[in-house]
């Protein structure tokens, strides 16, 4: 799934039945002459009633949808690039509720640099699913992410396999070629304060080590993240 620069983050739309909404209307004297005052005052009162209930439920959606924005917004940050916008419903008493919203997050990758792609792709899974309910196309941004962290996860691993690469082939190239690493400042004992050191040696060695991940482990993790892909992908489409 191609992820664009810009994505919705939407509460589910589900506006509320506009039959609720239906004033009833009250029958004319004239078109029923057996219709007293006491029948007029029982349709008013249920009218009143109707009202009421539809305003009820418009004032409750209308916070749930404001709050759920505002989750988002909150946990985006600079990432919002839009929103909220609410989609609004007229109620009896004439004013408009929302019952509906979304807010724009940029959920692209940053180019040339795949840790902090890995670092944004957290934070637009939390801002995804920062409401206490989040919708559907919440949970679709928040696996978009999840897949652009894979990716970038891979190309981490690439990166450190090439430069752990890169530096066994210059071990190897002073191994075959010792008149030259005579001459590199780094194996001369009498330029190299290090060589004259045991420890200094032992602690370069241990860092260089620490830095520079074993294939295997570079295999593992890349086997990792490619079944973090499939399972974003098949969880995405059953």
């Amino acid at each position: 799934m191609n992820i664009n620069s810009s994505q919705s983050v939407q509460t589910s739309h589900n506006p509320l039945n506009t039959s609720i909404a239906r004033r009833i209307q009250s029958l004319s004297p004239a078109a029923s002459p057996s219709l007293d005052k006491a029948a007029d005052k029982k349709a008013e009162k249920q009218q009143q009633q109707q009202d009421e209930e539809v305003l009820r439920r418009l004032r409750a959606r209308d916070r749930e949808v404001r709050a759920h924005e505002n989750a988002h917004i909150a946990a985006a940050g600079e990432l919002v690039r839009g929103g909220p916008s609410y989609t609004l419903q007229q109620g009896p008493d004439g004013r408009s509720y929302a019952i509906g919203g979304e807010v724009q997050l940029d959920v692209s990758e940053v180019p040339d640099d795949p840790e902090a792609t890995v670092n944004k792709s957290e934070r637009v899974r939390r801002a995804a699913l920062a409401p206490a309910q989040p919708s559907p196309q919440d949970f679709r941004v928040a696996g978009s992410a999840n897949q652009m962290a894979a990716r970038a996860r891979i190309d981490i691993a690439v990166q450190r396999s090439e430069q752990a690469q890169q530096a066994l082939e210059a071990k190897t190239e002073q191994a075959e070629n010792p008149a030259e690493a005579r001459r590199d400042p780094e194996n001369n004992p009498s330029d190299n304060p290090r060589a004259v050191d045991p420890s200094a040696d032992t602690a370069a060695q241990a860092e260089l080590q620490s830095n520079d991940p074993p294939v295997a482990a570079i295999s593992n993790f890349m086997a990792t993240a490619q079944s973090e892909i499939e399972a974003v992908q098949i969880s995405r489409f059953a």
